[in-house]
């Protein structure tokens, strides 16, 4: 078979017919099928008794043949983009017996390229930046655009880059895609942003080359090259003098042509550092000027203080010096309530002190230059029962009412001292009763005392001790002993035990309930202090039924009920036991 229609042509000498490589330019716009080419078989004779059939890749739809003459075409215009190349086979059949004359024989078709596909860019727009101040030549971004046609056939792929807007600022490499800064000291602060077009044209850029274009928007990155400058050369305020400490002065402003961190500010006093001192406040980056130390108009009326304020971060490429302004303050006078000559005042009173007796004295002075006279009063609301007053001329604290210091031995009272116009000071007064011996001991406790019948001379029924309200300096110290008058010396003892108790010892070795179920024993408790103070108590003894180990058996009910000092659950246990006894 013999393959007409192309320049490379090839002979084989098994088969009678000949093959080649078909050529094919895509997209074709004429209006009738595109010719490829004619295959010929050796055995055709051209007599119509041979036909020939085709198959492969698109053989029936895209390549059809003219069964008689061989006379190959494309049906439909042809994009080398989406398919560069066919494989397809065609054979020679005999029409009347259908058996093949030639066996199938593969040929190519190839799609020749031409220049329909314009360069495109891999993004749009690109999002950039650069530094501020950079120097010439730095790189800010790389863009690339790509063509879809054959790289492989003449120029129609091979692009070259220009800029079509944002000279004289900026450059491009026309091979590479490499855009540079062209200008130099380009300051974000006059302009930041800047929209880039740049194109990309193929056939290497000459006459007639297809063209995509992207947007580039180039930011300028801020860098620390702008110092902080005051808005004021002299900043005046006004301040009472009862401002508190830690209160706000007032405000100073700097600007900052950078933004972000390259405009946070810091600002310091560099004279006056005790009364005053400045911070600066986050979000809108003023300094705040804060009282440091109370304020006295009568000491000092006015301050005048050398502020400064400079970056927090430096660029060292950057050699730049903050701003420095003068803060003139006014310390207005205001009229002050008295101030007392201490902060607070504790005075000591004995418990039996006569009404009238003087306690101390408080003092206090009007701190403003005119220096009004004051007059002393007690708050009735920190001593409502009236326990003091005071000299309203002199301050002079005295008794009104007789004290205990067992009831109260602490009075804290407010005494306030008033100037003619009505303004009013406050000091606390803290008045410790001191303690006087005027309280006798007695028994800590009711006790409930028992004796078996069956007992032993001093033998220990009971160890009593003693409580005193009262406070000695040195401690409690209570003497015991039975009182001199008691009918019972002949019955039970007092041992003083030298340690603030005693023990209650039997005299006889035998005790009759029947002859007497109950004993009152008059114990007599004296203090160590001066003047000594006693008292006596009356310890109660029953007499019991014990066993052998000395445990209660029975007692007398009556005894129970003679004993008035018995608590309701004593009498009610005692009774328990009886009834178990029984």
């Amino acid at each position: 078979m013999r393959a007409d229609g192309g320049p490379e042509v090839l002979r084989r000498s098994k088969r009678g017919w000949m093959w080649n490589q078909f050529f094919l330019l895509e997209e074709y716009t004429g209006n009738d099928d595109q010719y490829i080419g004619k295959l010929h078989s050796d055995k055709d004779r051209e007599d119509g008794t041979v036909k020939y059939v085709l198959s492969g890749e698109g053989a029936g739809s895209i390549f059809v043949i003219n069964e008689n003459s061989g006379d190959l075409h494309a049906t439909r215009r042809l994009d080398r983009e989406e398919k560069a190349s066919y494989t397809l086979s065609a054979k020679a059949v005999d029409k009347a017996s259908g058996r093949d004359l030639e066996g199938p024989s593969t040929f190519t078709i190839k799609i020749h390229d031409i220049n329909d596909n314009e360069p495109k860019f891999t993004q749009d727009p690109y999002i950039a930046s650069v530094q501020e101040m950079a120097d010439v030549g730095t790189l800010v971004v790389q863009v690339t655009a790509t063509d879809a046609d054959d790289a492989m056939y003449g120029n129609s792929a091979k692009v070259v880059y220009s800029i079509l807007q944002g000279q004289p600022y900026f450059s491009i490499e026309p091979e590479t895609g490499i855009i540079r800064t062209a200008l130099p000291n380009m300051k974000r602060e006059n302009r930041e942003h800047y929209q880039v077009v740049i194109q990309a044209k193929d056939m290497m850029g000459q006459l007639g080359g297809l063209t995509g274009t992207t947007t580039v928007n180039i930011t300028l990155v801020d860098v620390n090259n702008s110092p902080p400058r005051f808005t004021q050369g002299v900043y005046h305020f006004t301040v009472p003098e009862s401002a508190e400490v830690g209160s706000e002065v007032g405000l100073v402003k700097a600007t900052d042509a950078d933004v972000g961190k390259n405009a946070e500010m810091s600002y310091r006093i560099t004279d006056e550092q005790d009364t005053f001192q400045i911070s600066t406040n986050p979000t809108t980056q003023d300094g705040v000027l804060i009282l440091k130390k109370a304020l006295d108009y009568e000491k000092k009326m006015s301050y005048t203080l050398s502020i400064q304020v400079e970056n927090v971060y430096l660029d060292p490429r950057f050699h730049m010096s903050g701003d420095s302004a003068v803060v003139k303050i006014t310390v207005e006078d205001v009229d002050e309530p008295p101030v007392f000559k201490h902060p607070a005042y504790v005075m000591e009173v004995k418990e039996d002190a006569q009404i009238g007796t003087a306690i101390g004295a408080v003092s206090a002075a009007d701190p403003d230059a005119k220096r009004k006279p004051v007059r002393y009063m007690v708050d009735w609301h920190t001593d409502m029962d009236h326990v003091f007053n005071i000299h309203p001329n002199n301050g002079s604290l005295f008794l009104s009412r007789s004290l205990d210091r067992e009831e109260k031995a602490w009075h804290n009272v407010s005494v306030q001292a008033a100037e003619h116009n009505g303004l009013i000071g406050h000091v606390p007064v803290y008045i410790k009763v001191l303690d006087v011996n005027d309280n006798a001991p007695t028994f800590d406790m009711t006790y409930e005392t028992f004796v078996c019948e069956d007992t032993k001379v001093g033998q220990t029924i009971q160890t009593v001790s003693a409580s005193d309200a009262d406070q000695p300096l040195r401690g409690h110290r209570f003497y015991f002993h039975l009182a001199s008058e008691s009918f019972e010396k002949s019955n039970f003892s007092v041992r003083d035990n030298k340690d603030n108790t005693a023990a209650i010892l039997t005299q006889r070795s035998s005790y009759s309930r029947t002859e007497r179920s109950l004993f009152q024993v008059p114990v007599v408790i004296t203090d160590g202090d001066f003047p000594a103070q006693s008292s006596t108590n009356t310890l109660t003894i029953r007499v019991c039924a014990c066993d052998s180990d000395g445990n209660v058996r029975k007692c007398e009910a009556e005894a129970f009920a003679l004993n008035a000092g018995l608590s309701t659950g004593a009498l009610i246990a005692i009774l328990l036991c009886i009834v178990i006894l029984l």
